[in-house]
């Protein structure tokens, strides 16, 4: 396996429309960096957001996740309570290639804030939008900023394409939009 370049990433882009809506080069002013790197794509996080609360006094069960635990906010600034967390969505839609596999890192801007981003790999053949889950490991409130970058996305590609892909065996977050919840 090998870490595809900005080279390889961007062919893709073009060709096979890999990533929607594509931005050919880094862009930072004033901004938290989003665009084309030398190894990775950096995301952007839409504004809409999903922000956890226990005003019900719920339990977290991933088999049963009850949609009345967030708040549904469409913002430009989205503020995370301390030691909580957000799920949003990223801006651009993603068409992986079935002999490719993505991992996800968060931006360094975010981390030396306390801001932990959470992606899992986007798998052969995946498509649609990823949602992220920023948590605030912080005691105090926590900014996202819509629109700006969120996280890099580095394209490894394998030996051989793979037996079967996750639009193979029918994903359960296959073709996703908006910010998604938990499914069983």
């Amino acid at each position: 396996m090998s870490i595809l370049s900005d080279r390889w990433i961007r062919k893709e882009a073009r060709h096979s429309a890999m990533i929607e809506p594509f931005v050919e080069r880094q862009q930072r002013d004033g901004c938290i960096s989003y665009g084309l790197s030398s190894y990775g794509y950096d995301a952007r996080v839409a504004d809409e957001f999903k922000i956890f609360t226990n005003v019900h006094s719920a339990v977290v069960d991933p088999k049963d996740f009850s949609p009345t635990s967030f708040v549904d906010v469409q913002t430009d600034v989205c503020v995370i309570p301390p030691n909580s967390f957000a799920l949003a969505r990223t801006v651009e839609y993603f068409r992986i290639p079935r002999d490719v596999l993505v991992i996800c890192l968060g931006k360094s801007t975010y981390a030396r804030c306390g801001i932990i981003v959470n992606v899992t790999p986007l798998e052969p053949e995946w498509e649609g939008h990823v949602t992220l889950e920023f948590s605030n490991t912080t005691p105090l409130p926590a900014k996202i900023y819509a629109n700006e970058g969120a996280c890099q996305f580095l394209f490894l590609q394998g030996n051989e394409p793979c037996e079967q892909s996750y639009a193979d065996r029918a994903g359960k977050y296959m073709g996703q939009t908006g910010v998604t919840l938990p499914k069983l």
